[in-house]
């Protein structure tokens, strides 16, 4: 990388880790890896793997996760399984914190800083897309491409928000069974991937990371239910922002403890000793976990899975809403494409666009959510248009009412090109699939599909 690493960082390094700095530092210097991880939503790990045009070599800490050469060709973000969800291009070491933190299904969980959105994925799929996820980002320009990515991997049951930490601490007081911190940080773990995080490092920036992390994690404690989980995770190796802001944490927070991680490959543990001896004495640190760039298949990363004491009350459901009248041609349009029941309730109109909200709307409606469940579509005049993300939900289609494509079709490619192709068949709206699986939509026209594809997921690719 044509960006050297910095000298106060390479002599800080060496300090820590003595004769294991020089293999650490060159290791900074390779290639990254291609991660690659399957959306269980969608299709099992072993009904993707199969399909994949790609060697792909298993994560040791994560059953659907893989790291596909450098050179990978096709490029796996163009692909049509890309494009339908089927998998997200991820970090390696960024998957071993869903899998820390182990959300289940039917659980309200809180990913607190989460775009752009692959953390988020993740525990969506964990969940099996039950129960609710609320993925916020304090920084509305980078909440679109969370949008975007939750839509892609068929999540529903969702609210995306732009608010503070201390704003849903205030609104959401003890209310999620787990919440994910995944920090701003100085960003040392992206020093294989990212100039700009080698250029734009100092020690003051590792100091005022570790400020603003601590208030973070304070926030986020509020929002914990009692019995619940708080996974605090960073990409950077710095002490000050990892061992130490837990540390400071938990002399704040005695009703929270750190709880041991599952013995996996690439798990090494918390260095303690790395900080100082009055704020971590007595404090089971090696708890937290570190994954090292030099030593495994990912970037580097920082997790502590810390548990609140106590038991959980009796969890009150806000009503759903129930819309009295829906358009017609919606009804008609899911029958015809979905393979489930026509939901009868969660129905919310937000102007001309109609959603399935998974929670009522007095739990969210004072933080005013960028998206709000599953957009289904939106009503114009007396017709119906059905929204990209009703394309990519997680929902059965029906194999008689799909329009579907084999890969290697002149159809396919002219469809995710945003382009027109002729099919015979009836008028009318037709879900476009490519190998069984939701790419769009389509219109057909007197033997012609209009093209309804959005601008922004259209592509030439090369498959």
């Amino acid at each position: 990388m044509s960006v050297p690493l910095p000298p106060p960082f390479r002599a800080r390094m060496k300090a820590w880790l003595g004769s294991e700095a020089d293999a650490f530092l060159a290791g900074l210097d390779e290639a990254p890896r291609v991660g690659l991880r399957v959306n269980t939503l969608k299709v099992t790990v072993a009904g993707l793997r199969e399909r994949l045009p790609w060697s792909a070599t298993p994560v040791p800490w994560c059953a659907e996760g893989f790291v596909l050469s450098a050179e990978a060709e096709p490029p796996p973000g163009r692909h049509p399984y890309h494009a339908a969800g089927l998998y997200y291009l991820q970090d390696p070491s960024a998957m071993a914190a869903a899998v820390l933190l182990d959300p289940q299904p039917g659980e309200w969980v809180l990913d607190l800083c989460a775009a752009p959105g692959g953390k988020a994925t993740h525990l969506a799929a964990r969940m099996a897309d039950q129960g609710l996820l609320v993925a916020n980002e304090s920084v509305p320009a980078r909440a679109a491409a969370l949008v975007d990515n939750l839509e892609r991997a068929g999540a529903t049951r969702i609210l995306v928000t732009t608010a503070a930490a201390t704003d849903l601490a205030a609104r959401w007081p003890g209310s999620f069974d787990r919440v994910l911190v995944d920090a701003p940080c100085s960003g040392e773990g992206m020093f294989r991937k990212s100039p700009v995080a080698r250029r734009e490092w100092s020690p003051a920036v590792v100091t005022g990371c570790a400020l603003r992390q601590r208030h973070i994690l304070d926030a986020a404690a509020r929002l914990v239910r009692p019995g619940g989980r708080l996974l605090y995770a960073t990409c950077t190796f710095a002490p000050e922002e990892n061992e130490a802001v837990v540390a400071g944490f938990l002399r704040g927070h005695p009703d929270f403890s750190l709880v041991a991680p599952p013995a996996l490959p690439g798990f090494d543990p918390g260095r303690p000793d790395w900080i100082e001896s009055e704020l971590a004495a007595g404090l089971p640190l090696e708890r937290c976990v570190r994954i090292w760039p030099h030593r495994t298949m990912g970037e580097g990363h920082f997790f502590a899975l810390l548990q609140r004491e106590g038991e959980p009350s009796a969890r009150s459901y806000p009503p759903l809403p129930t819309l009295r009248e829906l358009p017609p041609l919606l009804r008609t349009l899911w029958e015809a494409n979905f393979a489930v029941p026509f939901p009868t309730q969660g129905w919310l109109a937000a102007g001309e666009w109609l959603h399935l909200s998974p929670i009522g709307p007095t739990f969210w409606q004072a933080l005013h959510p960028r998206r709000i469940g599953l957009r289904v579509g939106q009503r114009r005049g007396l017709r119906f248009e059905p929204d990209h993300a009703l394309a990519l939900a997680a929902l059965p289609p029906r194999p008689d009412g799909r329009l579907d494509l084999a890969l290697d079709t002149a159809e396919l490619r002219a469809f995710m090109q945003g382009e027109p192709f002729p099919h015979p068949g009836p008028d009318g709206w037709v879900l476009v699939c490519g190998d069984g699986f939701g790419l769009g939509w389509g219109k057909r026209v007197q033997g012609v599909v209009k093209n309804h594809l959005p601008a922004r997921w259209r592509h030439a690719g090369t498959w």
